[in-house]
């Protein structure tokens, strides 16, 4: 299968060149669960889209620190392509801004965290789980970063997990799109130096917090074999 990888995320620092990118992150992601899979990654943050959706197994759109309420062209083009992939029935999968964004263009709405923002690995526990979604344990541990999140379902979506302080920490509609407010893109070690690198920059207790949710792994190869299977399923 052939997945297109929308990539959002617009952070250009030292920290970010030192790291893969998300387009890189996602194409580990999915073929650590299906090998054989390919991936073309567009930078829409640069303003690249796809010429064309036809042929597509799936769109991936990825997690940003920009904000899926912004009114920058790129966000606004972006809406415009979420709503045509999803009224030409072509499967979609957002994680964290994509997730936002996702909501936002089909009639949900983004706001800011009601408490702080949201750092390392954390425990989501599953709500009602997708038919892809399995094993579906009663949680889910995963990494997280964000101060934004979904505070309106879109029509027609159903949540499929909730996260701390996160109503809703994944959706899905029917079996075209599937979304979290997650990275199950970020290995452990990535997590690590991203709380490293947002230290003196953050209240300290989210630094603190987020340090020793490092006890334990996320479930990165449980979320991959989701992502593959909703792929699967909606093909």
């Amino acid at each position: 299968m052939h997945i297109a990888i929308l990539m959002t995320n617009t952070d250009e620092s030292a920290f970010a060149a030192r790291h893969p990118r998300d387009g890189e992150k996602f194409t580990a992601l999915i073929q650590e669960a299906r090998p054989g899979w390919t991936t073309e990654v567009h930078g829409v943050k640069d303003g690249a889209f796809p010429e064309s959706l036809a042929g597509l197994g799936g769109v991936v759109i990825t997690g940003s620190p920009a904000s899926a309420r912004s009114d920058a062209a790129w966000v606004q083009e972006l809406l415009q392509v979420i709503r045509d992939a999803v009224a030409e029935g072509l499967p979609l999968f957002g994680a964290c801004f994509g997730h936002q964004a996702i909501a936002r263009a089909l009639g949900g709405a983004v706001g800011e965290n009601d408490g702080p923002f949201v750092l390392g690995l954390v425990d989501v526990l599953l709500a009602e789980a997708a038919p892809w979604m399995t094993p579906a344990p009663a949680r889910v541990r995963i990494a997280a970063a964000h101060g934004e999140q979904v505070t309106k379902l879109p029509d027609g979506a159903v949540v499929n997990a909730e996260g701390p302080g996160c109503a809703i920490g994944g959706f899905h509609i029917g079996d075209r799109v599937f979304t979290t407010e997650y990275h199950p893109e970020m290995t452990h070690g990535f997590v690590a130096a991203l709380i490293d690198a947002l230290d003196g920059k953050m209240d300290p207790a989210v630094i603190a917090r987020a340090r020793a949710s490092l006890d334990r792994p996320a479930d990165r190869a449980l979320f991959a074999e989701w992502i593959a299977r909703f792929f699967e399923h909606a093909r």
